[in-house]
């Protein structure tokens, strides 16, 4: 099956329209709060500070991720998400090239982290993360944190 034909754009916060953002906002919380029965504070604090990667097809958000960077820390690739309406159309990867590609381009030589939930850790794994940490419990779904070697940047062992 060929990859679905996609525009990608990365923005601020700041830049959305409030009905662009809106949709964003829902678009995550039907995910992850309502779709994965996670009751957690969805909306926290972190997204005017991050940058905000979408695949858009038709105008539409058809997948997510957030890239954010924790003062004094590597970037982070979270909130990662295919819409429902999108799924099987081979996004989550495409997603995924695209973050890794944002991270390199706005934070240059440094490693990239995440929190994936562990029943895909073989799929970061094929783009490069390797675990850092034991499997742990967040919002009652079992997770790893696993970091990739930023470009120029030697991958701990």
């Amino acid at each position: 099956m060929p990859a679905t034909a996609y525009s990608v754009d990365v923005r601020r916060m700041e830049t959305f329209s409030a009905a662009e953002l809106y949709a964003l906002l829902k678009l995550r919380v039907d995910v992850f709060v309502v779709e994965q029965a996670c009751p957690y504070p969805e909306l926290d604090g972190k997204d005017a500070d991050a940058l905000h990667l979408r695949l858009l097809i038709d105008g539409e958000t058809a997948a997510y991720a957030r890239i954010w960077r924790p003062e004094n820390g590597a970037p982070r690739i979270g909130r990662v998400l295919v819409s429902p309406d999108h799924r099987g159309k081979r996004l989550g990867a495409a997603l995924m090239r695209e973050a890794i590609r944002a991270c390199e381009t706005h934070f240059p030589g440094t490693p990239i982290e995440l929190s994936a939930q562990s029943y895909l850790q073989q799929f970061y794994h094929s783009l490069g993360f390797s675990p850092t940490s034991e499997e742990y419990v967040e919002d009652g779904i079992p997770h790893i944190d696993m970091r990739r070697a930023g470009a120029g940047v030697a991958q701990r062992a």
